[in-house]
């Protein structure tokens, strides 16, 4: 099954700049347990569920969910004497929200999301299309999409759904195709009987003329060429093996007396922001990471960091004075 199969399309989004209480009294309306959180143009920069409210360290915390977040919302909860999170009331989804987020394709498979699901200790992925929100898919709906399986395919497999899609890992890699194109043969001169320098400029401007549609013509395709390779890596989900390849070049960086490693060069458009807060270097920039590189970051945060290791990332170019591809690089030099 494929995500548009399993997604739920009703989905509750919040602004950056939306209250905790807010937020609290939509999870409780909704009666859902999180929500992504959406920029001005509808991308997905972050996600906010009940935890980020609550907190993660009160072994009662999930017992008492609607007291916290009845509290939250400034429902009356006289009685309860609960304590109020410190300050979380002042809050917004920006301050809490957990960033960069995982996004899936319509048709990516359940396998990988299930894989998603636990490489990334994460309870839910939305669905995409064009960079918009279109569903969203959590553990649930895995769940429900087992138990409303036909007996008879079920028998037929040695294993169940979720089994198979923690156990059997897609694997997919897209590789953008190079265009190319030319300026074409011009049609010969015939049948002119004289010269002058009038012919010689026709000829100048003939030659300018399709130097100019070639030019046009390489940049749309460069163009058409970046937006695939943005899809590619929107779409494309870093398998165990890769980041452990990765890993194994860094590590032969190290060994040759390098102090960093580029994991990977996107273009700007990948990030929701079109590489500004990289550019300028906001202290919030991995929030603006999309697809493949939004997953590096989190596999270095999990993974990595906790040993000593930095991630930056910075422009690398800038065509036509904009920011153009972006380099996220690991870092282990003093």
């Amino acid at each position: 099954m494929q995500a548009k199969e399993l997604m739920n399309r009703d989905v509750v989004v919040v602004r950056p700049d939306t209250s905790a209480a807010e937020i609290a009294q939509l999870l409780l309306d909704h009666t859902i347990s999180a929500a992504p959180v959406v920029d001005a143009t509808g991308a997905p920069v972050g996600m906010v569920s009940e935890g980020d409210l609550i907190g993660r360290e009160d072994a009662e915390r999930d017992a008492r969910r609607d007291w916290w977040l009845a509290a939250l919302a400034a429902r009356d909860a006289s009685g309860l004497n609960l304590p109020k999170p410190a300050d979380l009331g002042k809050n917004t989804a920006a301050d809490i929200m957990a960033s960069p987020v995982i996004t899936v394709a319509e048709d990516t498979d359940a396998a990988e999301i299930a894989h998603l699901l636990t490489s990334y200790r994460i309870k839910r992925v939305p669905v995409v299309r064009d960079g918009q929100i279109v569903g969203i898919v959590s553990r649930a709906d895995l769940l429900r999409a087992v138990t409303a399986a036909p007996a008879d395919a079920a028998a037929a497999k040695p294993h169940n759904f979720i089994a198979e899609a923690f156990e059997n890992i897609e694997k997919r890699f897209r590789q953008g195709q190079d265009g190319s194109s030319g300026a074409g043969a011009r049609a010969e001169r015939r049948g002119e009987e004289k010269l002058s320098a009038a012919d010689f400029r026709g000829l100048v401007v003939d030659f300018e003329h399709d130097e100019s549609r070639r030019h046009e013509a390489e940049r749309k395709a460069a163009i058409e060429q970046r937006r695939t390779k943005v899809k590619d890596l929107i779409d494309h989900h870093i398998a165990d093996e890769n980041w452990r390849a990765m890993i194994h070049r860094a590590r032969q960086a190290a060994s040759h007396g390098e102090k960093k490693f580029m994991l990977l060069r996107f273009p700007s458009q990948l990030c929701s922001d079109g590489g500004r807060a990289i550019n300028i270097n906001e202290p919030d920039w991995p929030s603006s990471l999309r697809g493949e590189a939004a997953e590096l970051y989190l596999r270095w945060e999990h993974d990595l960091r906790p040993q000593g290791f930095h991630l930056s990332a910075e422009v690398l170019d800038f065509p036509g004075g904009m920011p153009g591809d972006i380099g996220l690089f690991l870092l282990w030099g003093t």
